[in-house]
């Protein structure tokens, strides 16, 4: 998506109408912060936890037989402000991640607060781990515990640093022995330029699908589980891998 700078009823009709013109997925990812962009002004653009986006994502999911999936600013009840990813089923149940890697390069860390939680949800036979944007970095909170299938990771990730997203997706995928979706906005707001990146990662490492380059587009990919789990009991670095604890 190209998003419209802290206009949440453009972006969320855009959305809408993007979603109703790709019928037929299980699921639907939106990209970080998809109502606002990155607004560092979380007083102006966060919601509460019931707000307008929310129930615009539950209306979606119930009409589309889908979940919807993506970032907001919201307004944490223990008060403080959160970048939280939504996973939101079409009978309403709702998970959510709160973003653990704040990126202090742009202050994010002086207008949110982190959050601690691993958060991991299963939804029609498939694992998802949730992240956003910045956690794309730090492979020790992402590393596979053989407890997801699919990393899906929102983000608004500049052009000047695609280089680096293009190379971690793989490597997230590879190390994990997981499919990893990465979606990425394009377009502008005041701060940066936004080319895209948008793709499917297959367990192997290699791009399965994928958005052209400073284009908005929808892509799709099919989740094959048994030849997800056959590569995992025939190529087993995942139960071959060290035993550690994360604080």
């Amino acid at each position: 998506m190209d998003l419209a700078w802290c206009d949440r009823e453009a972006n969320l009709s855009h959305a809408e109408e993007l979603i109703s013109h790709n019928p037929g997925a299980d699921v639907y990812v939106l990209p970080e912060m998809f109502t606002t962009g990155f607004c560092m002004d979380p007083a102006r653009i966060a919601e509460p936890m019931q707000g307008p986006t929310l129930e615009w994502m539950r209306r979606v999911a119930a009409e589309s037989n889908a979940a919807i999936v993506g970032s907001v600013a919201a307004i944490a009840p223990e008060g403080g402000y959160k970048n939280r990813m939504y996973f939101v089923e079409p009978d309403g149940k709702v998970t959510y991640y709160d973003k653990r890697h704040l990126f202090s390069y742009s202050g994010e860390d002086k207008c949110y607060e982190a959050g601690r939680d691993r958060v991991i949800v299963e939804f029609r036979g498939v694992r998802f781990f949730l992240q956003v944007c910045y956690d794309l970095r730090f492979p020790v909170f992402g590393r596979n515990r053989d407890d997801y299938d699919v990393a899906l990771y929102v983000a608004n990730w500049p052009d000047k640093r695609r280089m680096a997203w293009d190379v971690l997706l793989r490597a997230r995928a590879i190390e994990n022995q997981a499919v990893v979706i990465g979606v990425n906005r394009v377009g502008n707001d005041p701060m940066c330029c936004y080319d895209g990146g948008t793709a499917a990662i297959d367990f192997f490492g290699f791009v399965a699908a994928k958005c052209d380059d400073h284009t908005e587009q929808v892509v799709s990919y099919e989740v094959k589980m048994d030849e997800l789990r056959h590569y995992r009991d025939k190529f087993p670095s995942l139960t071959d891998s060290d035993e550690f604890t994360l604080a």
